[in-house]
């Protein structure tokens, strides 16, 4: 299904790219929109449940007449799991598809790396996931989780919970770097002691060294920040080295009901992930939400996170067009800062000053079918904060500006860069 779907969403794209490129959204019958994921490469088994979420909601609000009175036309983009490519994708997408808005990245390294193109366009970035923060663009609307809506909470509850001693895991690029740096301010706020840190590659199955240690340090929780689908062999081999999640829980920040999809739910069942949305919310806008896309893309099909978020970024960006009275970038920028939406998740609104939504943080418990058990819920919806207090906002700064010339100007760990 999912293959069809793409290869439909291209074929339109095809089509979009033979128009006259001097055509603007706002003098054209349509408005056009584009979509930059993965649909290839390591984070392809993460990425293209956002594409599905993106067209569902374009389809939507083509069914119910468009936008003032135009069809939305997706043009899609493979970012490839390849940062230069996702710079390239977003360069096309706004000079020569002369779209209205970009929905897209996952990454941070391919977020960081669209953000310029964006900023040097004056245009519009709709970023779908939860991420380390440390970013504040006018040109960017960030529907997913800040630190304090996910990251924060977590710690807090897991060292209330289950203990004190900490392991950290990640893939080897700016998020889990950013995002563990994070974590221990508050694991030593709170008394708390990391007990090891480890990274390993994006995409690389080489996890047992990164296991050897987990077991030697005897953390009562780990947290995970591995992303795409390295997730796959490191959890197998923590249920093959007898690392039992009633003991010593992992608590994922990247894995959520889609991946599970592709992973063993019988190494993963009895582990954490944070997130503001799991389809086991019990309200009726979240259940019509869940059985609308199981229709669209089959019973077997799941909602998550990211796929929530991303539906909803291109809700917000609707309303904002409607609220604008056009499609011109410059226009509904100003006005998405006015914008609410009843999303699956609950209620939501951007942030006027730094455009990252106001949400509920939730943790859930894996279950042995693959959905998530909802353990606590943050009593009230959470401001989102990009910089936690825990360090001055140029300290963050040179946080990421040392990452990035470590590594030789890019957002994650060349090969041949030793990990420290």
């Amino acid at each position: 299904m999912i293959r069809h779907l793409i290869r439909a969403a291209v074929a339109a794209a095809v089509v979009v790219s033979c128009c006259a490129a001097d055509d603007s959204p706002e003098t054209s019958g349509e408005i056009r929109v584009g979509i930059l994921h993965s649909l290839t490469g390591t984070m392809a088994l993460s990425e293209k449940s956002a594409v599905d979420a993106e067209l569902m909601a374009i389809e939507e609000i083509n069914a119910k007449g468009g936008l003032l009175g135009k069809r939305l036309r997706p043009v899609i983009a493979d970012g490839r799991s390849d940062w230069p490519t996702f710079a390239g994708q977003a360069e096309r997408l706004i000079t020569r598809e002369k779209v209205s808005v970009i929905f897209g990245c996952w990454t941070s390294a391919s977020r960081k790396s669209v953000v310029p193109v964006v900023e040097r366009h004056d245009h519009l970035l709709f970023y779908p996931l939860q991420y380390e923060g440390l970013e504040r663009s006018p040109n960017v609307v960030y529907t997913g989780a800040t630190p304090n809506q996910q990251i924060i909470p977590a710690v807090r509850w897991f060292l209330e919970n289950r203990g004190k001693r900490v392991f950290l895991v990640g893939s080897d690029y700016v998020f889990p770097r950013a995002a563990n740096a994070i974590i221990k301010d508050q694991v030593r706020l709170l008394g708390g002691k990391v007990v090891g840190e480890g990274y390993i590659p994006l995409g690389s199955k080489n996890v047992k060294g990164v296991v050897r240690r987990i077991i030697k340090a005897k953390p009562k929780v780990i947290l995970n920040t591995i992303n795409g689908d390295s997730n796959i062999p490191f959890f197998v081999a923590l249920q093959k080295a007898h690392v039992d999640p009633r003991k010593t829980p992992t608590v994922s920040f990247s894995i959520a009901e889609e991946e599970l999809r592709s992973l063993d739910v019988s190494a993963m069942a009895g582990n954490y992930a944070v997130w503001n949305y799991f389809q086991s919310i019990g309200t009726s806008q979240n259940r019509d939400f869940v059985a609308r896309f199981k229709r669209r893309f089959g019973a077997q099909r799941v909602t998550d996170d990211p796929i929530e978020a991303a539906y909803t970024a291109v809700n917000l960006w609707a309303r904002a067009v409607k609220s604008a009275g056009s499609a011109d970038v410059r226009k509904v920028r100003a006005a998405v800062r006015r914008q609410e939406f009843d999303a699956p998740e609950g209620r939501v609104w951007v942030d006027q000053l730094n455009q990252h939504l106001w949400k509920l943080s939730r943790i859930g418990k894996i279950q042995p079918d693959g959905q998530f058990r909802i353990e606590w819920v943050s009593d009230t919806l959470i401001h989102p904060v990009p910089y936690p207090p825990t360090r001055r906002i140029e300290d963050w700064q040179d946080l990421l500006t040392g990452l990035h010339t470590g590594w030789h100007g890019n957002w994650a760990r060349p090969a041949a860069t030793p990990a420290r």
